[in-house]
């Protein structure tokens, strides 16, 4: 029997877990991977096969040498491209020099931030730098383009490519005209001078953002000094320390955190000036319409217009909450009532758990890490008629003995690709949720066979102990199903090239298949088929998924109202130039679309650090969710494992990555075209109270 053959066998003779006499739990292969340590053993005879099994890396100078690889392949590419027949062939070789060269780069994107090995970290950084000039270059090559160009601009060639490998080639265009290819030498030149300056400024930016301020320590009351790290004479302030019961740690972190640094100040001032310095020169009218071209978008009026018919149908619903916050205040603090800016979340945290009682702890013993997997599991089965099976890596695979190693296996068309779980805390590992794409999937045209996407999906959850496996908050548990829904499309975007493979799709329509997994994290249907109390068997009673779903509506007007205001800032900050500070656009922003005052001596935008990856793109994020809401309401609600539908969603969807227009796919998956008004109503709808709850409380 195959490998292929056996993961095929096993998927359909699987038991996803079940409950046997006195409420012991046992699990499937792939729970049990996830609720106990790995066991190990060291074998000295087996061979490194490298990270992510690419032999060359089982030592950090194997990173010089994948390298010199790619590096080696890309130029005979580029000479076949420049020198070969236009056509199809075109594109595929176009996508085979951008493979060669994103094998090594992503990989080396993740590595530099995740591997515990400092001499591995560094490695992949210099590879990073090697290949992103060399990616540089190749924008600015202007025979390369012109190949490209050729085929495109004649009629006989254009006609006969494919709708996949048309896109792709007019993608790789863009890439070209946006670094400045079709300007003459002199101005070629001032377009690299300036994104190689973008590069600086942008690097500078992400990493001062992070820095903490200090202040005196006898400027701080004694009493408060212990909330804060001390430096010496001086308080280190690295946050905003939001969560502080204490209304005065919150003032002082917020007034110390966002004091403004004039050197950060001045870099972005310069970061924005040159980017739409860039943008002129290329030919748009500003960053911001350079930045949405080919998003769902598509123009930052219909950003801006959607914004503002946001900010319009919840205007009622976010003067409540902040009545409702200055109440809780006001009962908290007779003395100090007037409702700040370091308040908000604070409150509205704090409302949640008096109007339902949502303490994590009581929630966590039912989302063990091994059964939220096994929920993962069941539903990717039930909806796509694929698995996740836990394989044991190689010697050398991985970066530390804690990551598992899952193949994904559909029933009928077999091996997908490979997900990396690195979902533990470690030293030094970055404390942030996120999806990495090491390798994409492609079409390969010389052997006839799929390459294999693989994709890292890294959390920061707690190990497990001896007494109990890792158990997952209800927040933990949402953004496991999150980066899953990452995963899913990366796995399940069987496209021709790698340009367009899974998640490398417009911004506004990448995070929606993310988004619409945490409906299904909190769709009691999906939910009862895996919370099961660890050490009982219970399962999680559906009146306290009922009130986790209902708590997230309380405040939910003010916290989405604070996320336009960020978009808004976002979009006016990569308009046409403002003759007035990122200071002052903050201040008049923050009075017309949040609510709250601006505090004086505050610059809240030199920590807002989405402006270096999501420039004119923060507002991506709510129209991900209008679309997510009105894709879930209109094919899931009913049944969400409806296998039908499932299928549907993968083929409208999830299989093209960025293949086709985003709107294109939501129309498919619709059957519809939807108006901004209608992603609107979405998103202004999921905050209307549910009664059933408050009925199902009642009788409880």
């Amino acid at each position: 029997m195959s490998s292929c053959t056996r993961l095929l066998y096993f998927v359909k003779h699987r038991t996803l877990w079940t409950h046997v006499r006195r409420n012991v739990t046992t699990w499937s292969p792939v729970g049990a991977a996830f609720n106990a340590k790995p066991q190990r053993r060291p074998n000295l005879v087996e061979k490194n096969v490298g990270l992510f099994g690419v032999t060359e890396l089982s030592c950090p100078a194997g990173f010089q040498a994948a390298t010199e690889t790619a590096l080696r392949n890309t130029r005979r590419l580029v000479d076949k491209v420049i020198s070969g027949p236009s056509g199809v062939e075109t594109v595929e070789s176009f996508d085979q020099l951008s493979d060669e060269l994103c094998k090594v780069a992503d990989l080396a994107d993740f590595v530099k931030v995740a591997h515990p090995d400092p001499a591995f970290r560094e490695a992949a950084e210099k590879s990073c730098i090697e290949i992103g000039t060399v990616v540089e270059k190749l924008n600015t090559n202007v025979e390369l383009c012109n190949s490209l160009k050729k085929l495109l601009e004649n009629p006989d060639t254009a006609s006969q490519l494919d709708p996949d490998s048309r896109r792709v080639a007019e993608l790789f265009m863009f890439d070209f005209e946006i670094s400045g290819i079709h300007l003459d030498e002199k101005l070629r030149k001032e377009a690299v001078a300036l994104h190689v300056k973008l590069l600086d400024l942008n690097n500078e930016f992400l990493v001062n953002s992070h820095q903490p301020n200090r202040i005196a320590r006898s400027a701080i009351p004694e009493h408060l000094h212990l909330h804060f790290a001390s430096e010496g004479s001086f308080i280190q302030v690295g946050g905003l320390h939001a969560d502080s019961p204490d209304d005065l740690v919150r003032e002082i972190a917020y007034r110390i955190y966002l004091y403004p640094n004039a050197d950060l100040m001045k870099c972005l001032e310069e970061l924005l000036k040159c980017r739409y310095k860039m943008a002129k020169l290329v030919g748009y009218e500003s960053y911001a319409h350079r930045a949405l071209k080919g998003t769902m978008a598509k123009t930052p009026e219909a950003v801006m217009s959607f914004l503002q018919l946001l900010t319009d149908k919840l205007s009622d619903k976010t003067a409540k909450d902040f009545k409702m916050m200055t109440n809780m205040k006001k009962k908290l603090n007779p003395l100090n009532a007037e409702l700040m800016p370091w308040d908000h979340p604070y409150l509205s945290g704090v409302l949640r758990a008096e109007r339902f009682n949502i303490e994590p702890s009581l929630y966590s013993p039912y989302f063990s890490l091994g059964a939220c997997m096994e929920g993962l599991n069941h539903l990717f089965s039930q909806l796509y008629g694929v698995s996740l099976m836990s394989e044991q890596p190689s010697a050398g695979e991985v970066w530390n003995e804690d990551v598992r190693k899952l193949a994904v296996v559909h029933e009928t068309e077999g091996l997908f690709g490979y997900i990396y779980c690195d979902f533990f805390q470690r030293q030094n590992k970055p404390h942030q949720d996120c999806h990495f794409t090491i390798r994409g999937g492609r079409w390969l045209q010389e052997t006839g066979q799929y390459q294999l996407p693989v994709v890292v999906l890294m959390l920061s959850l707690p190990h497990p102990t001896q007494r109990a496996p890792t158990l997952l908050t209800p927040g933990m548990m949402e953004n496991l199903f999150h980066e899953m829904g990452h995963a899913m499309h990366s796995m399940l975007g069987r496209t021709r090239y790698q340009h367009v493979t899974g998640t490398r799709c417009a911004t506004d329509f990448a995070e929606v298949p993310s988004i619409l997994m945490e409906y299904f994290a909190s769709d009691y249907r999906v939910v009862s088929q895996f919370a099961r109390h660890y050490e009982t068997g219970q399962p999680l009673p559906k009146s306290m998924v009922a009130r986790l779903c209902e708590s997230k509506k309380v405040c939910g007007a003010a916290d989405t109202q604070l996320q336009i205001f960020y978009a808004v800032l976002d979009q006016i900050y990569h308009s046409q130039p403002q003759n007035r500070s990122t200071t002052e656009i903050l201040q008049d922003m923050q009075n017309k679309f949040y609510g709250l005052p601006y505090t004086p001596n505050t610059a809240w935008q030199q920590r807002f650090s989405h402006l270096i990856g999501y420039g004119a793109k923060y507002y991506s994020y709510l129209m991900s969710r209008a679309v997510a809401s009105m894709v879930w309401k209109q094919c899931f609600v009913q049944d969400p494992l409806n296998r039908e539908m499932g299928e549907r969603y993968r083929r409208e969807m999830l299989a093209h990555g960025g293949a086709k227009e985003p709107m294109q796919m939501v129309e498919g998956m619709l059957q519809r075209q939807p108006t901004m008004e209608e992603f609107v109503d979405a998103l202004e709808s999921e905050l209307n109270p549910n009664f059933e709850t408050f009925l199902m409380d009642s009788e409880s």
